[in-house]
């Protein structure tokens, strides 16, 4: 099997978080770079669009992933100050462990401890003191991490792909689908509306539409609908602005944003959505999906109780069994690499996976065993 030297030209099709870093690693290694887009970074189809994503380090007992989201951390403050626009809001994560099952919070507890950070425990009466818009109805303890915080996501997602211009890379709007092959290499990418685009190597980053790419990896992703809502607060409001990004684990996985950029408090369940298709799937948000956000957001932040939606988005998790992602040589072509499989973590570990991928594509590496399609056979 070959690498790929420096100077090799390589096409990576899509432009989120993974396809993204991706093509800006390998051009900072040296190689000639076109990214390909359907409809540009951070797009409203896209799983990597959107106003933010939580940025953190605690990931349960995986050491791995724990790893992985604290090297992403350093990338992404490092990238923020490169470009010298904010891009980061950093509040520290307030993590709230419910009574059913406290396993994912203890273990992210020994895992940041694991790296270097020490994370502050926290009974419930200590965090009604501490934040009293939140009502510690059903907490039993939480912890925050420090660090931690919220990344402007469709805008950083841009500024990856202007980093790669600057890198001398080249960026296009279009679709693409596979050429021909000869043997066991690609040939080339069809790119709608422009000639076909040769490449020495490929990276299919495809996020939701990678399946459609590649079918052995499209028979273990699972598409599904994720609702998010930004719910107003109060004129001249601190108490909730001033919160830290959080997660709320009890029955169900709630997770939120205070308000950044004026766009309002964020809030979602991270409970698997039906399954559905990015291209045609209508974006209009559930009437059951909306209740069930507001009766949480009665329970946890009271004072929002009566808050005005000022927005909804619909985007979408590609699942895998594990909820591990697919980093991997193409089943059948040996010039061709897929890293997709985000399932509903994967935006914030961006610029280490790319780093990751340039590292495969370059032979620097080999495939970690986690990540490889085989360990579905």
């Amino acid at each position: 099997m070959r690498s790929q030297r420096p100077s090799s030209h390589i096409a990576v099709v899509g432009a989120g978080a993974f396809g993204g870093w991706s093509a800006l690693q390998l051009a900072r290694a040296g190689h000639r770079v076109t990214l390909v887009d359907a409809w540009g970074p951070g797009n409203a189809r896209s799983s990597s669009g959107g106003e933010s994503r939580v940025l953190r380090r605690s990931y349960g007992a995986s050491e791995l992933f724990t790893r992985m989201a604290a090297r992403s951390l350093d990338l992404w403050r490092g990238f923020e100050v490169e470009r010298g626009r904010r891009l980061f809001h950093e509040t520290g994560l307030l993590w709230m462990a419910g009574a059913v099952d406290d396993r994912t919070e203890r273990d992210s507890l020994a895992g940041l401890r694991s790296i270097g950070v020490t994370p502050q425990v926290l009974d419930a009466a200590q965090v009604a003191e501490r934040y009293p818009a939140i009502s510690p109805e059903g907490i039993e303890w939480a912890f925050v991490e420090p660090g931690a915080g919220s990344l402007l996501a469709r805008r950083s997602c841009a500024e990856v792909r202007d980093a790669l211009l600057e890198a001398r890379g080249s960026y296009l709007t279009a679709r693409a689908r596979l050429g021909p092959r000869d043997g066991g290499r690609l040939r080339h990418l069809e790119v709608e509306g422009h000639d076909r685009l040769e490449a020495d190597a490929f990276v299919l980053a495809a996020g939701p539409w990678l399946g459609e790419l590649v079918r052995r990896a499209g028979t273990h992703l699972r598409v599904t609908r994720q609702e998010v809502f930004y719910f107003g607060t109060p004129p001249g409001d601190e108490a909730h602005r001033g919160l830290p990004v959080w997660s709320d684990h009890a029955e169900r996985f709630w997770y939120g944003i205070p308000e950044t950029e004026a766009r309002g408090f964020k809030l979602a369940d991270d409970t698997r959505g039906e399954v559905c298709d990015p291209s045609t799937q209508d974006r209009s948000p559930s009437a059951a999906g909306l209740e069930r956000a507001r009766e949480h957001l009665a329970l946890r932040f009271p004072g929002l109780r009566a808050a005005p939606l000022l927005e909804a988005r619909v985007c979408q998790y590609t699942e895998t069994p594990d909820g591990a992602f697919v980093v991997d040589r193409h089943p059948d072509l040996d010039n061709v690499w897929i890293a997709g499989g985000g399932s509903g973590h994967g935006f914030k570990h961006g610029p280490a996976l790319g780093e990751h991928v340039a590292q495969l594509v370059s032979g620097a590496r080999e495939v970690e065993p986690r990540f490889a399609l085989a360990r579905f056979d």
